[in-house]
């Protein structure tokens, strides 16, 4: 199942709940860069889509109904897909997930999401690198041996394994017992 933030849920529960399937409007505490990470991450996900409608209504900054204009000018509108519906548990009731209010013109073509950001990579040379370095290393790392390479505290390094190269960087790390070494951390392949 797909793991949502409270926000992302209360988003696409509404725009299940709209007979338009909008997502907008956005919860009232959610505006500028917030929204825009948050609507970004739902669209990068296919949970939500944008859609070109034949009207030049501009967008609103309370974002009530049009997300965005396009080059030439027309409104964005953004929708619940199926799979975000499905992301919820909700059916969606027959018909197509994507349809626009009474008061727009009908659907075209969906505008192309902007890609989506680069994997981020830690600069070389840094203490982070230093510690990718040693948990691909054959038999990997042990917390004291980071500890004594960096300098730093161990929880620091717990942080960083489970914040920075998990959470951030998207690694995956194994870690396992070894006789006379202790808990042996190392970065999948």
């Amino acid at each position: 199942m797909t793991k949502l933030s409270d926000t992302q849920l209360v988003i696409l529960s509404a725009a299940a709940q709209r007979e338009d399937r909008n997502v907008l409007p956005l919860p009232g505490s959610l505006r500028g860069a917030a929204a825009a990470k948050v609507v970004g991450a739902l669209l990068s996900r296919g949970l939500i889509a944008e859609t070109a409608a034949n009207s030049q209504t501009n967008a609103d900054a309370a974002l009530t109904r049009i997300w965005r204009n396009d080059e030439g000018g027309r409104a964005i509108l953004l929708h619940i897909t199926d799979a975000g519906h499905a992301a919820i548990g909700v059916e969606p009731d027959g018909g197509d997930s994507a349809r626009t209010g009474a008061d727009e013109a009908p659907k075209e073509a969906p505008v192309e999401a902007d890609p989506a950001p680069k994997a981020r990579t830690p600069r070389t040379g840094t203490k982070l690198a230093e510690l990718i370095e040693m948990l691909r290393a054959d038999g990997g790392a042990t917390i004291d041996e980071i500890v004594a390479k960096t300098g730093w505290q161990a929880h620091t390094v717990r942080g960083a394994m489970s914040g920075a190269l998990k959470k951030k960087l998207g690694l995956t790390i194994t870690s396992e017992k070894v006789e006379g070494r202790g808990r042996v951390y190392s970065l999948n392949r």
